[in-house]
């Protein structure tokens, strides 16, 4: 018989939940029945930018009641601070052929604004047939460039979060909920 296991469960390290995992579910029904209503009769690529939106975007599209294509963008702009370091940058490209067709970039957060904007960008130069954002968070906090989204999850207090998708340093993405990670651990900690 195995050993058991110590537990090292990462809730513990929430100061405080934000968005409960039931909060999400019954918003990422109501987020899928207005993205289909809103396509309904055409296809949609949806473009999601990762690591952070993976675990949105796959619940996501399966609420989505259309012919869906997906891809993914990467976009590096935290490394592990709990505020973007740097411009974003891609480091990974769409590889879908884009042009006419409708497409729905997806995104985590929306902070300051400047990841969304530079790739709503770039896909306009592949000559979509339309582009809409969609973020799980959009945080008030200043932004750096003048961006709204087209569908928002939820809005959050300017607080560094992590959980459904979001990370520090990598960690903490699993989470079902969506929480404020105890300022003791923003500094970075010491990871065992």
């Amino acid at each position: 018989m195995p050993e058991p296991i110590e537990e090292n469960n990462p809730l513990d390290d929430l100061e405080k939940i934000l968005v409960s995992e039931s909060d999400i579910q019954a918003r990422l029904a109501e987020l899928g029945h207005q993205i289909t209503c809103d396509y309904v009769g055409r296809e949609l690529a949806v473009i999601a930018i990762i690591n952070g939106a993976i675990i949105f975007v796959a619940d996501l599209i399966r609420q989505i009641r259309l012919p869906v294509q997906l891809d993914c963008i990467r976009v590096a702009s935290y490394r592990d601070e709990t505020r973007p370091v740097q411009q974003p940058e891609i480091i990974d490209r769409v590889r879908l052929d884009l042009q006419g067709i409708d497409v729905l970039l997806i995104d985590d957060i929306l902070d300051t604004g400047q990841t969304l904007s530079m790739i709503t960008k770039t896909i306009e130069k592949m000559e979509p047939a339309s582009i809409k954002t969609c973020v799980l968070l959009d945080k008030d906090a200043p932004r750096s460039v003048d961006f709204s989204a087209d569908y928002v999850g939820f809005k959050i207090p300017d607080a560094f979060v992590v959980g459904y998708g979001l990370d520090f340093a990598e960690r903490y993405r699993q989470l079902p909920c969506i929480g404020m990670l105890k300022p003791e651990l923003q500094n970075p900690p010491a990871w065992n």
